[in-house]
């Protein structure tokens, strides 16, 4: 009996001695740095109070005659130049730009008020002169009416780009949106805003430098393809949104690649989530969603790939999380998740789990650090893949246990693990791991650099293989050259 007591006092002191280690660079982080480091969802906006309404005729745009002398239905074509004042539209118009028109607002407003329905807006070239209030939500355009069809259209120096208002059935298609670089993100509104708006449709726009890409709030059974998001706070930023698809769009180089918070039904396919690299950054976050299919998408170069919190019943699927330093977080307030046929590339941990049990399902996907052998040729590993490991479970425990993830005391408590297992970390397998990199040709190839016409890419979706690694690291540096250079 003496013995065995013994025994384990050597394996507990082990144990503790490794962790000890780890300590003294632990305790430089204070608590409310832990707070900034776990807060990846940012503030929620209450919903808009007021509207803007007409300014006085001396803030008015010299066409603004035109709209009030238009009869409902007509079209309004204008022609290139610059128009400086405010426009109020508030009769169904089509107004169309030709030689692109530039609009320059009072700086006390938005610069274009659509308060009808079925107005159409195409071609122009709107300039917010840094004014308005974001109290008022001010923006480049506000929309109030419903079925706007807004197109071509280019803007900057605003608040917010497009603001939708209780805007059903917008269209919102090929514009440009450039916040105001040099602002802090909590000093400017998002690229495109809307609030309890039903059947949007957001296409082919470009988003830059202003708080968030998109900002969806309580707005659902929307569409938004093939949109390019950069260098903001988060690339979508949503809540209390159902039954929305995002199919092909870009989100790169902010905080988070998109936060998403209590909603349900959504849809992800052929997405990018690249290159999110603060200490608490997360290519795509699920904070209380349920019921949400992800496939397809390229999640990359992020500081966590995927962080789940409180969310059910969604599914992952062939989808390539990349390059990451922990490709998933996965709270243990998660249920009944499901991963499969994904590929796992070159992250450094799979799995940082947060509390002490998971249901979360993993079944043939591809772990780029699986070791195991495939006798029989199958395509499948002879033995289960194991995610979790004690320092891993530290890690997701503990934040500032990634200050020494690399360090002595990591390997050391990995190597007390092993010899004298006391600590067990949750088991979490993947029954069936691939031997072989699926082919996954409908996740998109990483998108070109936008200066120079080289390709930022890391790794070519069709292409993965043994050089993956190769072309990861080289895209990663590429991004990061591309961001110092913006």
């Amino acid at each position: 009996m003496k013995v065995v007591e013994a025994v384990k006092l050597m394996r507990v002191n082990f144990t503790l001695l490794a962790f000890a280690i780890c300590t003294p660079t632990l305790i430089t982080l204070t608590l409310p740095q832990f707070a900034a480091a776990q807060d990846t969802t940012g503030h929620t906006e209450a919903p808009p109070s007021r509207l803007e309404r007409r300014g006085p005729a001396i803030d008015a745009s010299p066409l603004q005659a035109r709209i009030d002398a238009a009869q409902p239905g007509d079209r309004i074509d204008v022609a290139a130049g610059t128009y400086t004042g405010d426009l109020y539209i508030d009769r169904p118009l089509t107004l169309v730009g030709h030689g692109r028109p530039k609009l320059v607002g009072s700086g006390h407003r938005s610069v274009v008020m659509i308060r009808a329905d079925h107005v159409t807006f195409d071609g122009f070239d709107i300039d917010g002169q840094l004014g308005g209030s974001l109290s008022d939500d001010t923006a480049g355009i506000h929309v109030s009416g419903h079925a706007a069809v807004i197109v071509r259209c280019r803007i900057e120096r605003s608040l917010f780009g497009v603001y939708l208002y209780a805007a059903d059935d917008t269209v919102i298609d090929a514009t440009t949106i450039t916040g105001i670089l040099g602002k802090d993100p909590g000093e400017q509104g998002s690229g495109i805003h809307s609030w309890n708006t039903k059947r949007f449709r957001l296409t082919g726009n470009t988003i830059r430098y202003s708080r968030d890409g998109f900002y969806l709030q309580s707005s659902s059974d929307g569409f938004v393809l093939n949109n390019r998001v950069s260098d903001v706070r988060y690339g979508l930023h949503y809540m209390f949104s159902d039954r929305n698809a995002f199919e092909d769009n870009v989100f790169e180089r902010g905080a988070a690649g998109a936060a998403l918070m209590y909603s349900k039904d959504l849809t992800f396919r052929r997405n990018s989530f690249l290159h999110s690299r603060g200490f608490g950054s997360v290519g795509l976050l699920l904070r209380a969603c349920d019921n949400v299919l992800a496939e397809d998408n390229l999640i990359a170069d992020n500081a966590r790939g995927l962080f789940l919190e409180g969310s059910t019943l969604n599914v992952f699927r062939g989808n390539l999380i990349a390059e990451s330093d922990a490709a998933l977080v996965i709270y243990d307030s998660s249920l009944k998740n499901r991963f499969e046929g994904n590929a796992f590339i070159g992250n450094l941990t799979p799995l940082r789990l947060s509390g002490r049990r998971t249901d979360t399902v993993f079944d043939r996907n591809y772990w780029s650090d699986d070791t195991g052998l495939d006798l029989d040729g199958d395509g499948v590993r002879d033995d289960p893949y194991r995610l979790s490991n004690v320092f891993d479970h530290l890690r997701g425990n503990l934040s500032a246990a990634d200050l020494v993830s690399r360090g002595l005391g990591a390997r050391a408590l990995s190597a007390a693990e092993r010899g004298f297992p006391v600590l067990r970390p949750i088991p979490v397998l993947d029954a069936h791991p691939l031997a072989r990199p699926p082919v996954l040709s409908r996740v998109p190839a990483p998108p070109r650099a936008e200066r120079g016409g080289a390709g930022v890419g890391f790794l070519a979706a069709s292409a993965i293989g043994a050089f993956g690694m190769a072309t990861l690291t080289l895209g990663r540096r590429l991004g990061r050259r591309n961001a110092e250079a913006a």
